[in-house]
């Protein structure tokens, strides 16, 4: 469950807040006892697409044309 901390403290302990918060742990910032805000670790960076990473593992059989039952399964009921 998360922590949840007023405005106030929160700014009295901001660089411990954040340390927290790099660690994982998700804060809620509260004004007046009420919910108010999230400090919470950002998404890990994606990794960069490298183009080309796949030649030689697909051959063209891959690209062939679905057959008529295999289209069918796309369709929606």
């Amino acid at each position: 469950m998360p922590q949840t901390v007023n405005v106030r403290d929160a700014k009295t302990h901001f660089s411990r807040l954040l340390e927290q918060a790099h660690a994982g742990e998700e804060i809620i910032l509260a004004k007046a006892g009420k919910p108010y805000a999230r400090l919470m670790p950002l998404a890990p960076d994606t990794p960069e697409r490298r183009p080309g990473r796949i030649n030689g593992k697909v051959d063209a059989a891959f690209f062939a044309p679905l057959t008529d039952e295999e289209l069918a399964g796309w369709e929606p009921r």
